[in-house]
């Protein structure tokens, strides 16, 4: 891979635009690239899955360290060109689907590293649906988000929103860097944050993995109205009376009165 050749330039070789519709923003930072691989903690017996692979930067990088890596890139054209420039390698195979309607882990055998520069209308729901891929299950993951999102994603009590409580139930999860926007091409008006997410372990999770959705459903209720209190956005958000609500709360050792965003993870 011609990892010196800024995207730009790249581009311009294939004759194509970055897309607006897919919120195409390319990494050119080869200190990013390091340090994202770096925090993937990759060795040779890694099976890796690359989201959004674009046009390489970190692909490159993770051919080289990984045994096994599937890039799943979403532009057919970029899927294309990928597939051409990895051609002297045996171990990578690249995907040209959408991340939300595939499987992830049925590229792999065992647990595998997920590295992901995600765009953000899809941030939510590839963290989600990367999480809950499995057997077998991510064991780590590195992504890249915007930067306001991810401060979200890392909130503590007094701060929470519904993406945090259901994330941090699922996963320990870091702030590894700030990135600033001059890190792409093309630059995008805010910069973005290097997340790492550990998956607890099953015996380490308060909500079971089969009952992922379900909690998830009830947090979003939770959080629907967060001005108000949790029994009023609770009773709202399942479409349930505010008695249900409010004994709901109750029976799990909750203030009705409290708001969503006041929870600790461990309420």
């Amino acid at each position: 891979m011609h990892g010196h050749n800024p995207a730009r330039a790249r581009l311009r070789a294939l004759g194509r635009r970055p897309s607006k519709r897919l919120s195409q923003s390319f990494l050119e930072d080869e200190g990013v690239a390091a340090v994202i691989v770096r925090a993937a903690g990759l060795d040779r017996e890694s099976d890796v899955l690359e989201v959004g692979p674009g046009l390489g930067v970190l692909t490159g990088r993770l051919v080289k360290l990984a045994r096994r890596l599937v890039a799943v890139e979403v532009d057919p054209h970029l899927a294309d060109w990928l597939q051409t420039e990895l051609a002297g390698y045996d171990n990578v195979t690249v995907c040209a689907q959408d991340i939300l309607k595939v499987d992830p882990s049925s590229f792999f055998e065992r647990a595998f590293v997920v590295v992901a520069n995600l765009p953000y209308h899809i941030t939510s729901p590839a963290l989600r649906h990367l999480l809950a891929s499995g057997p077998p299950y991510a064991s780590r993951l590195v992504v890249m988000v915007q930067a306001e999102v991810a401060e979200r994603i890392t909130a503590t009590p007094g701060q929470m929103s519904a993406l945090a409580v259901t994330l941090q139930a699922q996963a320990r999860i870091q702030l590894v860097r700030r990135v600033p926007s001059a890190a792409f091409y093309p630059r995008p008006k805010v910069d973005s944050a290097v997340l790492l997410l550990e998956p607890l372990p099953d015996a380490e999770r308060a909500i079971a993995r089969s009952e992922t959705a379900a909690f998830t459903e009830l947090v979003r209720a939770g959080f629907k109205q967060p001005r108000k209190t949790l029994a009023n956005s609770l009773a709202e958000g399942l479409d349930a009376p505010k008695e249900v609500a409010v004994e709901r709360l109750q029976q799990a050792g909750i203030d009705p009165a409290l708001r969503a965003e006041a929870l600790a993870l461990s309420d």
